[in-house]
């Protein structure tokens, strides 16, 4: 509903200048959600013990995640366009349906990334570049539907930068025994929730011959899903432990192995609408982490 009704205000008169209204990267909630918890996770963990995290921080990523999730949204949808036309969930997107030109993506594009740079210039010299360098990943992803039955791997390295970011915002830099295995962690949560995902438009995918780990595992999703599960709790208890964490932080992992086991046990991979509710739930298994870290801290 958010999607359709800023296309109809694009439809109304407006200078020609203006650049096109935020649609699709503003109005869904779980991509942005999934964007920042790994930011949220990486801070808690960077907290002194018997402190809370910092809570400007948080906002200051929570800002940034909005910002770059909307960002990496138009990247998508300026590379899309051809395709979207072709699958009905996504033919009326802006672009692909006409209502803005890619010029105009083009100008709401540098203002998004303006302001993202805007955040990240508040943060240590060392995030700053840290930061820059996931901007490549971010341009690229997109293709790798193209080239690879693995896209929702460079999803996961895109989408997960705030694990090592998050960290050296607050320390200046990277504790790699602890960011590493919590950035693993992060991209083996990406490649169970975005497979899940990617099994809503498989039918499409094949017409339109794009790839993705949907139609890589087929019937054998969920064996691979309880794999990438297994080694993202296990990258947990490496961080936790190599950080010094406590029971609450390992009761949390254990409430998000069950939260994953329920998750693909009772997936259907035919039906979009339970893929859908699968993938959305996730955001769920980032919160509860987030709260065990916080506690554990505590």
């Amino acid at each position: 509903p958010c999607r359709y009704s800023a296309a109809a205000l694009l439809r109304g008169p407006r200078a020609p200048w203006l650049p096109p209204l935020p649609t699709r990267g503003f109005c869904h909630p779980p991509g942005t959600w999934l964007l920042y918890l790994p930011c949220t996770w990486s801070i808690g963990l960077a907290a002194e013990p018997g402190c809370l995290p910092d809570w400007q921080m948080l906002s200051l990523f929570g800002v940034g995640a909005v910002l770059m999730r909307g960002a990496g949204c138009t990247i998508n949808d300026m590379w899309d366009r051809d395709y979207d036309k072709k699958v009905v969930r996504t033919a009326s997107r802006p672009l692909a349906a006409g209502d803005i030109s890619t010029f105009q993506s083009f100008v709401f594009l540098g203002g998004q990334l303006s302001l993202a740079l805007c955040v990240l210039l508040c943060l240590n010299y060392y995030s700053i570049v840290l930061g820059a360098a996931s901007l490549s990943l971010v341009v690229t992803y997109p293709l790798m539907k193209r080239i690879t039955y693995w896209p929702q791997l460079v999803l996961g390295l895109t989408f997960n930068w705030g694990a090592l970011l998050g960290w050296s915002a607050i320390k200046g830099s990277c504790e790699w025994s602890v960011c590493l295995p919590l950035y693993f962690a992060g991209v083996m949560w990406t490649l169970v929730y975005d497979t899940i995902y990617a099994h809503q438009d498989k039918k499409d995918d094949i017409i339109i011959g794009v790839k993705s780990t949907a139609l890589q595992f087929k019937e054998d999703t969920k064996q691979w899903l309880s794999g990438f599960s297994l080694a993202m709790l296990l990258s947990l208890c490496m961080a936790g432990m190599n950080c010094n964490q406590t029971f609450p932080y390992y009761s949390a992992v254990a409430a998000v192995g069950a939260h994953l086991a329920h998750q693909i046990y009772t997936l259907d991979i035919d039906k979009p609408e339970d893929c859908w509710k699968k993938f959305a739930s996730n955001r769920t298994v980032g919160v509860v982490l987030f709260t065990g870290i916080v506690l554990g801290n505590l």
